[in-house]
């Protein structure tokens, strides 16, 4: 039977593949955003500069932003070289589209990918040139030059889906992703990034699961996320292969309005365990790019449930404007 050895949180922001000189240029498009989430509620610039008094001013200097970048920098190394000690025969990987595949004519709460391979496509430069700004040059850190194919786990994916079922989690499929505007789009950034810097573009056959963590209107209540998190490790652990697999989470912490003491809460109830403090968070303060926290919960869960501990190799809240937002960038392991 099949035995996951090893769980990773790790965020995945541009910012991580991003010059922290640069980092300004995510910044500027903040200050023009009219509505920033904070605690539930939505925030122009001015307002949320307002409300977050003293500000953060001494938390963006050059300096600051190096030493934040290189901290992140030595915790994927430290993720990475952890993954590369394990060397686990497969990986499943929970993660979020962002309107990068799925489209208004379809989004699934919860999809499993059951085909063979798994395609890391290049933007054009026509479409590089329409992203905001700050966005493009992070490309390298989630689809190598010319792009990549990598395996699937197939049967493992056809198996999820199988076992999810019987649990009454009525999960989604798909063998082949779908085309965006008529052409093949290739794994959106949440599983790229994990695939070049955690796996450094050579991992084992993978799994992608897709959860809804942001796009209304069907968004996994906590509650729900909870419960998917011991039906996904027990499906795993049900697999009649003699395989050691490893599960990832891909995303968050909070941003583009960084919240540390929701952070901490957070990071604090996964490694005490505490669910009941989990499913006690508001679910209004998971709106914006928070949301991808979703994500996490299952993991968190899913390795209580198997009884692995959980390291925090390090929480590093990245801010970019003197109203604190940026992206809260957290790096974990359960083993």
């Amino acid at each position: 039977m099949a035995k996951v050895v090893l769980g990773m949180g790790s965020s995945h922001g541009p910012m991580l593949s991003t010059p922290p000189d640069m980092w300004h240029l995510r910044g500027d498009a903040d200050r023009k955003n009219p509505k920033h989430f904070y605690r539930g509620e939505p925030y122009d610039f001015p307002k949320l500069l307002a409300a977050r008094q003293p500000g953060f001013a001494a938390s963006i200097t050059p300096e600051a932003r190096k030493k934040n970048y290189d901290r992140c920098q030595s915790a994927l190394d430290k993720l990475a070289a952890k993954f590369g000690e394990v060397k686990p025969d497969a990986v499943v990987m929970i993660g979020n589209d962002q309107r990068e595949m799925f489209t208004d004519e379809n989004t699934p709460a919860f999809l499993v990918f059951t085909g063979t391979k798994l395609e890391n496509i290049p933007e054009t430069e026509e479409a590089k040139a329409k992203f905001p700004p700050g966005i493009a040059i992070a490309e390298i850190g989630h689809c190598p030059p010319g792009g990549a194919v990598y395996n699937a786990a197939s049967d493992l994916g056809v198996h999820l889906v199988n076992s999810l079922m019987d649990q009454e989690f009525d999960v989604s499929e798909s063998s082949k992703l779908p085309q965006v505007n008529g052409h093949d789009h290739g794994v959106p950034h949440a599983f790229g990034f994990l695939y070049r810097r955690i796996m450094v573009d050579s991992p084992p056959p993978s799994v992608p699961i897709f959860l809804n963590a942001g796009i209304p209107h069907n968004l996994p209540k906590i509650g729900r996320c909870l419960k998917f998190g011991r039906a996904l490790m027990k499906a795993i652990e049900s697999w009649k292969e003699d395989a050691r697999v490893a599960v990832f989470a891909s995303g968050g912490l909070t941003h583009f309005v960084i919240d540390e003491d929701l952070d901490q809460r957070i990071l604090k109830a996964m490694q005490t365990p505490d669910e009941a403090a989990l499913a006690a968070i508001p679910e209004n303060y998971l709106l914006g790019n928070t949301c991808e926290i979703r994500n996490w919960i299952p993991l968190s869960v899913g390795m209580n449930a198997l009884n692995k501990r959980m390291t925090l190799v390090d929480y590093v809240p990245c801010y970019r404007t003197e109203a604190g937002t940026g992206n809260a960038m957290g790096f974990v392991y359960w083993q």
